[in-house]
Formats: C-alpha cells, sequence, structure tokens
C-alpha cells in the first residue's frame, strides 16, 4: 500500500512526524507523532478521498497539536 511520511516544524517550535498510509476500499490510516512524546494520535478514515493531501492529514490534527 503507498504510503507517505515527513516531519513538519509547528509554530512553537515543536517537530510533528506524520504519516499518510493508503488502505484497500478507499481508506487512509494516518498518524501525528510529536517528537519525544510516546503519544501517537491516529485516525482510520473510511471512504476517503485517496490520496490525502498533505494538508489534509496535518487538518485533521490541528486540535490535537495545538495542546500543550
Amino acid at each position: 500500500m503507498p504510503s507517505d511520511e515527513w516531519i513538519r516544524r509547528l509554530e512553537d517550535g515543536r517537530r510533528v512526524k506524520f504519516t499518510n498510509e493508503k488502505l484497500p476500499e478507499d481508506g487512509s490510516f494516518i498518524t501525528a507523532q510529536i517528537e519525544g512524546n510516546e503519544v501517537v494520535y491516529s485516525v482510520v478514515l473510511n471512504k476517503e478521498k485517496n490520496p490525502l493531501s498533505r494538508d489534509e492529514v496535518e487538518t485533521h490534527f490541528k486540535s490535537e497539536l495545538s495542546k500543550k
């Protein structure tokens, strides 16, 4: 399955690793993990347009990543 992985620096300086993996039947498995943090935010999306853009993946985790 095709997948994408990248790191983005947030405005507050924290680095976040994002992943986006295409699943069968038009699904996606997306994750976000703040550097140095054991918590991984993950979501399985069904019936999503594929592939999701990096901006769409990052936007999905915006509220979780805004918490400190």
